[in-house]
């Protein structure tokens, strides 16, 4: 059984906690360490947690089992004034693959999402990420290509996934 709750300021650590675990294992292969490190900088410094927190720019909510945290999400309702929740970030540790937990955090994404008037959800995800392949299993299609300058010469190489939802 999971819970998922919001997750504020005081949580920070705790993302970053579970970012720090998470990514090496789901990008390690896919981009070097020295990118890696320059985004986990980027993304989940300090600042720029308390930054997305505090503005609203993402609700950020954690995932725990009966015994500890295990994920965290971060989403924004009414993307680009849209009916549409974007999903930014949804990382769960390795050890919870499997277990139907992605699933349920998707379900409680949809109905978050619908609660908020939105009609679709949109997420991206890198090209080369095994996830794409579960995402296209919850219903998500590819919308389009994109390649995104993050700074130093890099590029975020994703597809942008989407799925209607309905009440």
């Amino acid at each position: 059984m999971i819970t998922i709750s919001e997750a504020g300021l005081s949580d920070i650590k705790t993302i970053q906690k579970i970012t720090n675990i998470t990514w090496p294992i789901t990008y390690g292969e896919i981009l070097s360490q020295t990118q890696l490190d320059y985004m986990l900088g980027l993304f989940y410094s300090d600042e720029a947690l308390s930054n997305q927190i505090e503005n609203k720019e993402q609700l950020f909510y954690l995932i725990s089992d009966s015994e500890s945290t295990i994920g965290f999400i971060g989403i924004e309702h009414n993307y680009k004034n849209g009916a549409v929740t974007k999903i930014h970030k949804i990382y769960l540790l390795p050890e919870t693959q499997g277990k139907g937990y992605g699933k349920t955090v998707f379900g409680f994404i949809e109905k978050l999402a619908l609660d908020n008037n939105s009609k679709e959800l949109l997420l991206n995800v890198n090209r080369f990420n095994p996830a794409l392949n579960f995402y296209k299993k919850l219903g998500f299609e590819i919308k389009e290509t994109v390649d995104i300058e993050i700074g130093n010469g890099y590029l975020m190489e994703d597809y942008v996934m989407g799925k209607k939802i309905q009440d």
